[in-house]
């Protein structure tokens, strides 16, 4: 009785040691998410005055012929694939590899992956992909920065080098529903589709903007803005949906480890009382037997 006595107190206690990391992980996840789903707000207004300002570059030229939009659209793919640096996401690496693999197999051409994350980075090995650069994804809002700067560059360095001439976006997105959902978003080129989608924003007053100093520097400083805060926004919200996804596993772990911890010490306190029984069962059978002796 004694060792399985011992062996249930033991587990009883590292389920209780796994107990107390789960709910520190859960707090640091239920942290982390608000700062990014903040950054993520704030991104959707700063993404829309630059797409206002494209706007009123772009409304006075003329968009390229469809002829041409689709000669920019042919050629090498690099694909920017954000996913996790750690575990206990759940299936966050697994849902967003499958979309990727996917929604590439639909694209003709060759693809370079260029993955933000380890755990997405081993997802995607096991398929046949060409591997570029990857990335170490932040643990912050201030880190974001750099790697996006980091990313604009490679992907500068490929096109000059005539290595791609597409650029896709992959990542999670908070849902309201769901906890995320795969999302992806095609950076460049910067062709016809993507030009007349901006002209058919409506502009938000009746007076119609007019760009006052040289047009062309004001859209190309509007250009790096976009590719900025596009890769800027698709980060911030894979962390958020990272973090979320940790969150409800913590809670599922959190769950189990309640319902575990309840059937040990039901286990133990039966064990217990069943040997209290046998014991004192022991103690009036010896009373009644040196009674009848007597």
């Amino acid at each position: 009785m004694s060792e399985t006595a011992a062996s249930l107190r033991h587990k009883i206690a590292s389920a209780g040691e796994l107990e107390s990391v789960v709910r520190t992980m859960k707090a640091m996840a239920a942290s982390s998410i608000g700062q990014y789903e903040n950054a993520v707000r704030s991104l959707d207004d700063y993404y829309r005055t630059v797409q206002l300002g494209l706007v009123a570059c772009l409304r006075q030229s003329d968009p390229p012929a469809p002829a041409q939009a689709r000669h920019q659209g042919a050629g090498p793919i690099g694909v920017v694939v954000f996913g996790s640096d750690q575990g206990l996401v759940g299936q966050f690496n697994d849902v967003m590899a499958e979309y990727v693999v996917n929604t590439l197999e639909k694209l003709p051409g060759k693809k370079m992956i260029w993955a933000v994350g380890e755990r997405i980075q081993s997802r995607l090995a096991e398929h046949d992909l060409l591997s570029g650069k990857n990335f170490i994804l932040p643990n912050s809002i201030s880190a974001i920065t750099p790697l996006v700067g980091q990313i604009l560059i490679e992907i500068e360095s490929q096109r000059e080098k005539g290595g791609i001439a597409q650029i896709f976006l992959f990542h999670n997105r908070p849902g309201s529903g769901a906890i995320y959902t795969p999302v992806s978003q095609r950076l460049l080129p910067l062709d016809y589709a993507w030009r007349r989608e901006l002209t058919d924003i409506r502009w938000p007053t009746g007076n119609l903007p007019e760009v006052m100093i040289d047009r062309e520097l004001m859209l190309l400083a509007l250009v790096r803005e976009y590719l900025f805060v596009s890769i800027f926004r698709a980060c911030a919200e894979s962390l958020a949906s990272e973090n979320a996804s940790r969150l409800a596993a913590m809670q599922r772990a959190e769950k189990n480890i309640d319902e575990l911890l309840e059937d040990l010490n039901q286990t133990f306190h039966r064990l217990r009382q069943t040997g209290i029984d046998e014991e004192l069962f022991d103690v009036i059978a010896g009373y009644e037997l040196l009674f009848k002796g007597k």
